[in-house]
């Protein structure tokens, strides 16, 4: 049984509101059971010197949680310094979203993508790759509706969600309870065809079986195509 009562293959409810802030070009608040994430969408019209005079764009991300996001308060970190984990998550998501991106047709602009967590109750990284698409998709749609970019530089959705094996048995979309005492936990990031971009996956405790990879890999398939459904919602609306 898990803590939350939910079915072995069961999401926790999805919920994505749209243009939650009055400045950023695209912005959502995406709520994943208790985990609540704000993404934000900037465009600008420079790119990293490396992309310079190549008429190709970049989308780069960043990732934060606030100090009441969790159980206890943490320390800001813009007084220590980035934490490894927190750099290794931002990567994670700027490398998934660029996936399901044409840079030739976004044109030689930059889209940064600020995802930052007030709520944690596990899978902030997959809910902000989620939330952080929908951001990035509308600041699109705005672009191309005042005619700076013609093409769609979408080529896909991409979605994350996290899955692993808890008291023994395959679970979607782990909230902390199963998080923190998950024998194998995975993050599973993929596009809305179904093709994989990035799979984490790794044993806590003890070993896990091919087979239950396996099992991980169903579990993660269905769980995307059901935050695909919930991304095409929330940038048609």
């Amino acid at each position: 049984m898990r803590p939350s009562g939910r079915a072995l293959n069961a999401m926790r409810p999805i919920i994505i509101e749209t243009q939650v802030t009055r400045y950023a070009e695209g912005s959502c608040l995406i709520k994943c059971g208790e985990t609540q994430v704000i993404c934000t969408a900037t465009v600008e019209e420079r790119v990293p010197p490396f992309l310079k005079n190549s008429g190709k764009g970049w989308v780069t991300a960043e990732y934060g949680m606030l100090p009441r996001a969790t159980h206890s308060r943490m320390r800001r970190e813009a007084k220590n310094g980035q934490s490894g984990r927190t750099q290794e998550i931002q990567r994670l998501i700027g490398r998934s979203l660029r996936a399901g991106v044409d840079f030739q047709a976004l044109g030689e602009r930059q889209i940064q993508i600020d995802c930052d967590v007030i709520q944690a109750d596990g899978g902030t990284r997959c809910a902000s790759i989620t939330g952080g698409w929908v951001a990035l998709k509308l600041a699109v749609q705005k672009l191309m509706a005042a005619g700076l970019v013609k093409t769609d530089p979408i080529l896909d959705h991409v979605a994350a969600v996290s899955c692993g094996i808890y008291a023994g048995q395959a679970v979607v979309d782990l909230d902390y309870a199963e998080d923190s005492e998950a024998g194998t936990d995975g993050n599973f990031v993929m596009t809305g065809r179904g093709k994989l971009i990035e799979v984490q996956a790794s044993a806590e405790g003890a070993t896990f079986a091919r087979s239950e990879l396996d099992a991980l890999m169903d579990l993660a398939e269905a769980g995307v195509s059901e935050l695909v459904e919930a991304q095409k919602a929330a940038v048609s609306a």
